[in-house]
């Protein structure tokens, strides 16, 4: 990725989030310039299990600290982190963090200038409900068949949010420090993964993704078509790009609604299917078509 402007580097974050939203938050909040601090349990974060290459680029310049919260020694670990941090990071349910005390009312009584970012599965009651990226996106409807989605955008996108609201609460605290004699406030901000999913779904839920819809398949110049070694994506969705993939294929186009119509389908699916990888990457160059083709690897 490229390096993102330090807009954090004055920023100290406590994280104890596992698996996969906090991390991502947590490893673009490190390229912002920030000062990460993580606390994991004994057993260590799954997901250096499931996949130890991800773990380690989620924690390149992460400070690990190994403690069990759940005892005297963990909480001394965790209590003397949070008094040299502006922002906490987590990813636990709420009653999970009642009962490591550090619920929002007692961590802003005893700092009462920290921040405290929530990542939670979903808002209000439903954040004691078990979920997964899985679910959230299937509650979206962005499950539509057996097939599993080919990311997990629900955290993915909920890590943006997440790294989002850490850098509305380092404004928040620059601005209360700005004060003169202002003793700065600390601010609660929650993240649900449900809510990322709904935002990354409204695109379905305008009907743009839908069979039916421009970007969903009824578009002839924005499909994804088998050619002769593989398949092709093509994204012809603006007038002159349609017309230059209808003049190559000699598909009967007239205006934007003919894009629409099983004929051009048909035209254009047939001359893609004639044409190799090769081929067709030159024509995208030829002819200023937006395409990417995908050779088969076998």
């Amino acid at each position: 990725m490229a390096p993102a402007p330090a807009l954090l580097s004055h920023t100290r974050i406590l994280s104890f989030a596992l698996n996969l939203p906090g991390p991502a938050a947590l490893m673009r909040c490190r390229r912002m310039g920030a000062t990460c601090v993580k606390i994991e349990p004994p057993a260590g974060d799954p997901m250096a299990a499931y996949n130890a290459h991800a773990y380690a680029q989620l924690h390149e310049g992460v400070k690990v600290i190994t403690a069990d919260l759940k005892t005297q020694a963990g909480q001394t670990v965790l209590h003397r982190e949070l008094a040299k941090t502006d922002i906490l990071l987590t990813s636990f349910r709420p009653s999970a963090l009642r009962k490591l005390g550090l619920e929002w009312k007692t961590l802003q009584a005893r700092y009462p200038s920290l921040c405290h970012v929530a990542i939670v599965g979903a808002p209000g009651e439903q954040a004691e409900e078990p979920g997964h990226d899985l679910t959230y996106l299937a509650g979206h409807g962005l499950v539509p068949g057996l097939d599993l989605p080919a990311t997990l955008y629900a955290d993915m996108s909920g890590s943006l949010m997440a790294s989002e609201a850490v850098l509305q609460a380092a404004l928040h605290q620059s601005e209360r420090y700005a004060g003169a004699g202002e003793t700065p406030r600390g601010l609660y901000l929650e993240v649900a993964l449900s809510e990322a999913a709904a935002y990354v779904g409204l695109p379905r839920q305008w009907g743009l993704t839908r069979p039916e819809g421009a970007v969903g398949g009824a578009h002839a110049g924005y499909r994804v078509y088998p050619c002769r070694n593989g398949r092709v994506a093509v994204a012809a969705l603006e007038p002159h790009f349609a017309a230059a993939l209808c003049e190559a294929a000699g598909a009967p186009a007239s205006d934007v609604r003919a894009m629409f119509t099983p004929v051009v389908h048909e035209a254009i699916a047939r001359f893609l299917l004639g044409r190799s990888c090769e081929e067709l990457d030159r024509l995208a160059v030829e002819k200023d078509i937006p395409l990417h083709t995908i050779p088969d690897l076998t």
